[in-house]
């Protein structure tokens, strides 16, 4: 890149997250049902509601990466996350940090720092979680997402982000452990707990 695409393109992140702070602002002066998760996705705002499943997923995901990394891991769920692309304001069910992620100067943690996401899914936004979301994390070069899909019973492993886009998905049923060893997690997680819907 050149220097001016550079300054260009720090120019166009810097407005998007602005116009994310404005959004994520007024939303949260909305009467939002408790409950409810909101983020927005290529400028659109998603609002589900949070079912016993989903929580029960992101419980189990949460807590093996304590087991592996401590109390201290840096893991977050719901948290915002501005990624890459027109207006993405993503809230992550499960977000792994590096132990050296910092917030930026806007008080937002990076998507730089960001090792490993999980989504699980909602029947409202499952196109999200498969189509610009996957896109995004790509592009963001996150090197380990796992979608957990209830509805089907299954989850699904993307690595290695390439050109906005994972080289290699595995599909691998509830009750079958995932060999996460060898990935930035390096363990392996069991399923077998993870309720359906």
């Amino acid at each position: 890149m050149t220097v001016l695409e550079d300054r260009i393109e720090m120019a166009d992140a810097d407005a998007n997250t602005k116009r994310l702070d404005e959004w994520f602002e007024r939303l949260e002066r909305m009467p939002v049902p408790e409950g409810f998760r909101v983020e927005i996705v290529g400028g659109n705002v998603h609002m589900t509601p949070q079912r016993d499943t989903h929580w029960g997923i992101i419980r189990r995901i949460a807590r093996a990466l304590e087991d592996r990394f401590g109390m201290d891991v840096k893991v977050f769920s719901d948290v915002r996350i501005d990624f890459p692309g027109h207006e993405n304001g993503f809230c992550p069910d499960i977000a792994l940090l590096k132990d050296s992620a910092k917030k930026d100067d806007t008080g937002h943690w990076r998507y730089q720092d960001i090792e490993f996401v999980a989504e699980v899914i909602s029947e409202g936004t499952a196109h999200n979680d498969y189509g610009p979301k996957k896109l995004a994390y790509a592009e963001a070069e996150v090197p380990l997402y796992v979608i957990a899909d209830p509805y089907q019973g299954r989850c699904y492993v993307y690595t290695d982000p390439k050109d906005g886009d994972y080289e290699n998905r595995t599909p691998v049923d509830f009750g079958t452990d995932i060999d996460l060893t060898g990935t930035v997690v390096d363990l392996v997680l069991k399923t077998d707990g993870f309720p359906r819907d």
